[in-house]
């Protein structure tokens, strides 16, 4: 049981790297319940969590999960002890404390930015986590810390990517970036100007031929007054002798 559960833990972290970015370390928000459900098996997250989920951890909790455990008294002070020692990330909700389910949800708003999986036994709440796509769900069964499967929402998410989406957007922009620096785009953009300018006629030939047959009448009218001016010097000797 232990080897197909870490198999499918394996799987599924796969799923949440590859399609929605997460990394190490895993950020994971704690509510009461499920510190309370640490407790009641005597499962130590810190040391468990990294060894299942295959890579370092980062527990945290929220300013009102520990406002409403403190609410709930003494029945709860062992649940508070273990929250207290969790990273505590700020919410918006400092003035006006909520309950740590509302805040919970509030940390993962969006498209999840920070890549926070939620770790609750609070059912209603894992029912709204697995209506929004990229937020991994962790619960506690039968004395062993469970990862859920990916949610519908998540997996038409994910398809919707690598159809539509299959070059990220920030890949193309550093994509097109790399090709400015290099100039690469400028080159390409000049290349088809020039296959536009080459297209049309060159009005320059044009003059060129214009040219030509004006000045083709020239040298024929140079001619003309050489051959004029040579037989008037043939015809004076002849003339000079007769006179004589």
């Amino acid at each position: 049981m232990k080897i197909t559960r870490q198999k499918h833990a394996k799987k599924h972290m796969g799923f949440y790297k590859h399609n929605f970015g997460f990394r190490e370390p895993f950020q994971v928000l704690l509510d009461g319940t499920f510190c309370q459900a640490a407790l009641r098996n005597k499962i130590q997250i810190r040391e468990q969590l990294p060894g299942y989920l295959a890579g370092a951890t980062q527990l945290c909790t929220t300013r009102c999960v520990l406002k409403e455990l403190e609410s709930l008294g003494k029945e709860l002070y062992g649940a508070k002890l273990i929250a207290q020692r969790c990273q505590v990330r700020h919410c918006s909700h400092f003035k006006e404390p909520v309950s740590g389910s509302a805040c919970l949800l509030s940390m993962v708003e969006g498209s999840n930015p920070h890549h926070y999986f939620i770790a609750t036994q609070d059912q209603v709440l894992g029912t709204k986590v697995k209506k929004r796509a990229g937020i991994p769900l962790l619960f506690i069964i039968q004395n062993t810390m469970v990862l859920d499967k990916p949610s519908a929402k998540s997996l038409a998410a994910a398809q919707v990517m690598q159809t539509s989406q299959l070059i990220p957007e920030h890949q193309k922009l550093s994509i097109v970036q790399l090709k400015e620096q290099q100039g690469l785009e400028k080159a390409s953009e000049s290349r088809k100007r020039k296959r536009k300018r080459a297209g049309g006629p060159n009005p320059l030939s044009c003059l060129k031929k214009k040219k030509k047959t004006q000045e083709t009448p020239q040298p024929s009218a140079a001619k003309k007054r050489n051959r004029k001016r040579s037989k008037r010097k043939l015809g004076t000797p002849a003339d000079a002798g007769q006179s004589g």
